[in-house]
């Protein structure tokens, strides 16, 4: 006997949705900066915030669909890689927040150390990628600037500071949101 279980509409949705805006915001936004091999598109972590604060499942479909949306808007193959990078911080920052949101997002203290935290993951992982090219792993690319000006600085620290902004965004639309999150949320996961 097969057992067919009921999917969720409303998480399907959510989903969809914040797959739909990671996507457009590299095609559209018109705030970029790209110094090869980092990029900084403003708000382009927004929505995997979004989706971290409602699941890992979602954060990571979310990171899937941003890197897609690079990938559409012809960057560079190291910062499309950069961005399937993202399924990394999304998934272990979601994971935090699976049992302690309220207590972290409401907390300025402690949404900043999570903030600063996960903008450290996240930097990480897109300094192995970085690496990965500057050393000649991945054939195709090599820089001529130092690595420590090239992956430390620009890409560490730079992705450090682009995550730390885009999550006080992602935090602010949560908290603006506010009773409506709460209700859909209870609707999602009770």
């Amino acid at each position: 006997m097969f057992h067919i279980k009921k999917t969720n509409t409303l998480r399907l949705t959510i989903t969809a949705l914040l797959t739909a805006i990671a996507i457009v915001i590299p095609l559209v936004m018109p705030i970029k900066v790209l110094i090869e091999p980092a990029s900084f598109t403003l708000a382009s972590h927004v929505p995997i915030f979004l989706a971290m604060f409602f699941s890992p499942g979602i954060a990571v479909a979310v990171s899937i669909g941003s890197a897609i949306g690079f990938l559409l808007a012809s960057f560079p193959i190291v910062i499309v890689l950069r961005a399937l990078s993202h399924v990394a911080f999304a998934y272990i920052g979601a994971k935090i927040l699976m049992n302690r949101r309220e207590e972290i997002l409401n907390s300025p203290t402690k949404s900043l150390l999570f903030s600063f935290g996960i903008g450290v993951v996240h930097g990480a992982a897109e300094m192995l990628i970085v690496s990965l090219f500057f050393y000649g792993a991945i054939p195709g690319t090599s820089y001529t600037d130092g690595f420590f000006y090239v992956v430390f600085l620009l890409v560490g620290v730079g992705t450090v500071v682009h995550s730390m902004v885009d999550f006080l965004l992602a935090q602010f639309i949560w908290k603006s949101m506010g009773n409506r999150v709460i209700k859909l949320d209870k609707k999602m996961f009770n």
